[in-house]
């Protein structure tokens, strides 16, 4: 596994991201929204760093399914949602790959009701995006490469990572054989 990003430089990105949402929001109060599964170390990290009342919600969406490195059908499940009516609302998301899914769950949040929406992804894949939106907020760009860790996984496995590899195709091989593990995952490279 090639490693792109280090534990200190995801959490240096967490920083600039939080402190670009305070820039946007201040203390008024904002509703984050992650998305399952992928975002769930993003959204814990990001929310002991706002201000002002925040309120945490889940939504589920999916188009890899099992050992898929390309997206399939997405499915979207909302129903952990609040009553968005009137809220400023933040979209988190793991990563912005060819941007379908967060298009259409930042149409189902306005349609909802919500006051103002905005998004932000931990990271975007140059090359990809097949849509004519961009996140608000992003923390990095990537190169077109499948990635793990910091809540990204390969087929359940490997989000607990404390930083960003990429897989190539003996990773992704290997891994579909059970045979990718990091025996040290209290270890990040330099």
């Amino acid at each position: 596994m090639e490693v792109l990003l280090t534990a200190d430089e995801l959490a240096d990105g967490i920083a600039r991201l939080s402190s670009e949402v305070k820039r946007n929001v201040g203390r008024r109060p904002l509703t984050v929204v992650g998305v399952l599964t992928g975002s769930i170390v993003l959204v814990a990290d990001l929310i002991r760093r706002l201000e002002g009342p925040v309120t945490v919600s889940m939504v589920w969406a999916s188009s890899y399914r099992g050992t898929a490195t390309t997206p399939g059908h997405l499915e979207l499940r909302l129903d952990l949602l609040p009553d968005l009516t009137g809220q400023d609302v933040l979209l988190v998301d793991d990563i912005f790959d060819t941007g379908h899914t967060l298009k259409a769950l930042l149409g189902e949040l306005r349609r909802r009701g919500a006051a103002n929406v905005r998004s932000l992804v931990l990271l975007r894949k140059t090359g990809r995006a097949e849509v004519d939106i961009q996140p608000d907020f992003v923390g990095f760009d990537i190169p077109d490469k499948f990635v793990v860790g910091y809540g990204l996984d390969f087929d359940g496995d490997l989000r607990h990572l404390p930083h960003l590899a990429a897989l190539d195709d003996d990773d992704i091989a290997a891994a579909r054989g059970g045979q990718v593990r990091c025996s040290d995952t209290s270890e990040t490279p330099s």
